[in-house]
């Protein structure tokens, strides 16, 4: 009888394991090997794809890649994009969900207008916000119109300094990431038990208090869940800046990470996989390791 059991036992986790076979297999061709392939390529010094051949291996790419200005830059600027945006697009849109949350009548209304410009191409959006903010022989552009009009001084935010261009970048980023943010906390706001509030409003609670010890707690997951979700999504930009400053982003100065691993592949300065892949691998441990800082604050603060 045992041994019915222990064969019937085998049977159904060798049946699981089939069930499993297939997206294992997806896995490991399209993830695993490719991660492993990227691996080798950044230890692999003068590496030529077309003859399959390299001088050596080392850490020499890794220290080209990190003493290249172009790299520097582009750290600098996607760390700039990920701090700034991540959290004002994150109040943004929980100060919008709460708006929209007390709104009964229209609600649907207001938050189909408010995920349109999520189900808009991004290249689109992104040409868009470059006609607004571009100055040309004919027209200052819509934004410089209106900083005239309240009497300001036109700026050139495509091709001017620095500060603006990164307004620009951060402005897009925001604007093209809130409509998600604030679909999924609205729906976390609606799954939150009226019995609460209502047990508060017998106490005579503010409405400040039953945000921060009722409605806060009981979205917390979805917040962190957007806040690493938006870290992993800020340090992958490269599209946006494209759609917005063109595909030369290192004479503009507004490139990213993944815009110059980008670049090493298939760009101007193209044909060098080996420092592409030490800049992914640079990237992956950035991402991985704010992810893991992230996820233990959420845990840390789930228990308290």
């Amino acid at each position: 009888m045992s041994n019915n059991r222990s064969l019937l036992n085998k049977l159904r986790s060798l049946k699981a394991w089939l069930y499993l076979l297939p997206a294992l297999i997806f896995l490991g061709i399209f993830m695993i090997y490719p991660l492993i392939d990227v691996l080798i390529y950044s230890f692999e010094i003068g590496y030529n794809s077309a003859s399959q051949t390299s001088l050596g291996k080392g850490l020499y790419n890794y220290a080209y890649v990190l003493h290249d200005p172009y790299f520097l830059q582009a750290v600098k600027n996607t760390f700039i994009i990920v701090i700034i945006t991540v959290p004002l697009s994150t109040i943004f849109a929980l100060l919008i969900s709460l708006a929209l949350n007390s709104i009964k009548k229209l609600r649907d209304l207001f938050q189909t207008i408010f995920f349109l410009p999520y189900v808009t191409n991004t290249l689109a959006v992104g040409l868009v916000f470059m006609i607004m903010f571009k100055r040309t022989p004919y027209t200052d552009g819509l934004i410089n119109l209106l900083i005239s009009f309240f009497g300001g001084s036109p700026v050139d935010f495509i091709t001017g300094p620095y500060w603006a261009k990164i307004f620009v970048m951060c402005f897009y980023t925001i604007w093209i990431v809130l409509p998600f943010k604030v679909l999924i906390l609205t729906a976390a706001l609606a799954s939150v038990n009226d019995v609460y509030y209502k047990a508060a409003r017998i106490d005579g609670t503010s409405r400040f208090r039953m945000f921060t010890t009722i409605t806060l707690p009981m979205i917390s997951p979805m917040v962190f869940y957007l806040i690493i979700t938006g870290f992993i999504g800020a340090f992958k930009a490269y599209s946006d800046e494209v759609a917005i400053f063109g595909t030369n982003l290192n004479s503009a100065g507004m490139n990213t990470i993944v815009g110059y691993v980008y670049d090493m592949l298939y760009g101007d300065s193209g044909g060098y996989p080996s420092y592409a892949s030490s800049a992914a691998l640079i990237l992956f441990a950035i991402v991985f390791t704010i992810t893991v800082i992230n996820l233990l604050i959420s845990k840390k603060t789930s228990i308290n």
